[in-house]
């Protein structure tokens, strides 16, 4: 079985969780996932099986879209909803649509961001909410991202509470923290913020309507049906792909290195192509003269 299980993870399990169960409804050890979704969390979570866990770093490296609503209001610890309170300043009267989505779109294309302190990134060998869970100072991180797409959904004043909640769509790269998004835009508008709600809707290609929950392979194993898995062609399909001859694939098969195509390609990595089917991945070697395989794949010749 090899493939990608387009995988919706529910709130309150954590991605180790989902693979772990995966394994088990699957009965294959081959399992991996393609970037961590906290336990209050859901959303696309793409699972590699078999043959496919070779391509979980250029899983891990595409663009996320998410739902988020950010509420704005008072901030927390841990930037989201699950934190204790830390600053408060009440929103007098409703911010208009307009200023917000004049700050929104200030957030897209490359900026920096500071690591959130509750996160697994590693200070001298430490996790920074280790730090935070010893009340240590620690200088956190600064990272550059890219916010390819921001996009204002909705927004509801709470007149009671003095509390208004920003609804917002947006899409981008890497290591981008979304909680820590929504402290910045709060303080871009002037008032404490964090993170009441969030979802991703897509990794890469891979989107909410393609995706099953556990409940729902459980249930497909039990009728013995069969498993949608998504090819290895379908995850990649953000990467340039070069069709190769017959005798090249041979070549690379084998993991041989090759003389750099025409045109060049403008990903950094890219598909070895043979019979519509992803044989391997190659990157460029720093003298750009030649590419080198950075995965191979198993391949069964077609009838």
């Amino acid at each position: 079985m090899d493939g990608i299980l387009p995988l919706w993870k529910t709130k309150g399990m954590t991605s180790h969780d989902c693979v772990f169960k995966v394994r088990k409804l699957l009965r294959t050890k081959k399992v991996g996932h393609t970037g961590t979704l906290d336990p209050e969390v859901e959303g696309v979570l793409p699972i590699c099986i078999g043959e496919a866990t070779k391509i979980v770093p250029y899983l891990t490296d595409t663009t996320k879209t998410y739902r988020a609503v950010a509420k704005i209001g008072f901030s927390t610890d841990t930037e989201d909803q699950t934190g204790t309170v830390m600053q408060q300043a009440a929103v007098d009267k409703p911010l208009e649509n307009d200023a917000i989505i004049a700050v929104l779109e200030g957030f897209a294309g490359e900026t920096q961001q500071q690591v959130p302190l509750y996160s697994a990134v590693k200070v001298n060998g430490k996790k920074l909410y280790e730090y935070a869970r010893a009340n240590e100072p620690v200088e956190r991180p600064i990272r550059s991202i890219t916010v390819h797409n921001i996009r204002f959904l909705d927004t509801t004043y709470d007149k009671v509470e003095k509390t208004q909640t920003i609804e917002f769509e947006v899409t981008c790269s890497k290591g981008t923290y979304i909680r820590t998004l929504c402290v910045d835009i709060g303080k871009a508008l002037g008032y404490p913020a964090h993170m009441a709600h969030l979802v991703r809707t897509a990794t890469g290609h891979i989107a909410q309507d393609q995706t099953l929950t556990l409940a729902q392979l459980q249930l497909m194993k039990e009728e013995e049906r069969v498993i949608p898995l998504l090819t290895i062609d379908r995850a990649l399909a953000h990467m340039d792909k070069i069709e190769i001859s017959e005798s090249t694939k041979v070549k690379v098969l084998h993991g041989q290195k090759l003389p750099m195509p025409e045109p060049v390609p403008r990903t950094p990595f890219f598909r070895m192509v043979y019979q519509q089917h992803t044989i391997a991945i190659y990157q460029t070697l720093n003298d750009q003269h030649q590419i080198k395989p950075a995965r191979v794949f198993r391949f069964n010749e077609r009838k």
